[in-house]
């Protein structure tokens, strides 16, 4: 990325470049949204393992997105490990009980009610990996000097997204789970206090029986969600 002493500016030829004639960029970009469209947030999930590889190869397909100089304010903790995903579910449904007793308010609550949640979350210890986000508020160099990130939640919300889709067309099943505050998660995955836990997401298979609430198939129409001037 940069380095203190040295910061310049230097162009190098596009490394990569796609040559697709119009039909080919229309059957790639409905390929993609058929794809996209089978993606659904799953809350029932079998214990079958997932290779460590698939995990990475999608985390480092996140690495890839844009962010605001190039900073790449984001760090993934990825958790398969038994005991440290019973703390997190034990901490986070702690969080959750307070949520689901009050401290959402009734109009947050009502607006869940058709998707069918509770403080109850056992996807958190059944699921075979657990990603936790985090957004880095603000780097280090090497003397321990701060410097600064800019358009942090940007950055990183683009990535998770790039992430979602990579573990989707691994042929995987996600769960974003945001608990709040998610302070402890810091301290159990040994982050530093520049980093703030944005999300966590159970990653595996679909249990034979999971299901997903009706009300998530329903989706705002191309007219609703997209403006165009052309």
């Amino acid at each position: 990325m940069f380095a203190r002493e040295k910061l310049d500016y230097s162009a190098i030829p596009l490394p990569d470049r796609a040559d697709m004639d119009d039909a080919q960029m229309q059957a790639e970009a409905q390929a993609f949204l058929a794809r996209m469209r089978t993606r659904h947030s799953v809350r029932d999930y079998t214990g079958r393992p997932v290779d460590r590889a698939v995990i990475e190869a999608c985390i480092r397909a996140a690495g890839t997105a844009p962010s605001g100089a190039n900073h790449q304010p984001w760090h993934f903790a990825a958790i398969a490990e038994p005991g440290l995903k019973a703390r997190i579910r034990a901490e986070a449904e702690e969080e959750e009980r307070r949520f689901y007793a009050g401290g959402a308010g009734d109009e947050w609550i009502k607006a869940l009610e058709p998707i069918g949640t509770n403080a109850e979350k056992p996807h958190l210890t059944i699921a075979p990996w657990l990603i936790v986000v985090f957004a880095q508020r603000w780097g280090e160099f090497d003397d321990g000097t701060r410097y600064k990130n800019y358009y942090v939640p940007e950055s990183v919300g683009i990535a998770t997204g790039f992430l979602l889709a990579a573990l989707h067309h691994a042929g995987l099943c996600t769960l974003t789970h945001t608990p709040n505050p998610m302070k402890f998660l810091n301290g159990a995955l040994g982050r530093p206090a520049s980093e703030k836990p944005t999300m966590i997401i159970a990653v595996g298979h679909p249990a034979a029986d999971a299901t997903v609430p009706s009300a998530a198939k329903i989706k705002k129409p191309f007219e609703v969600i997209s403006s165009v001037f052309e």
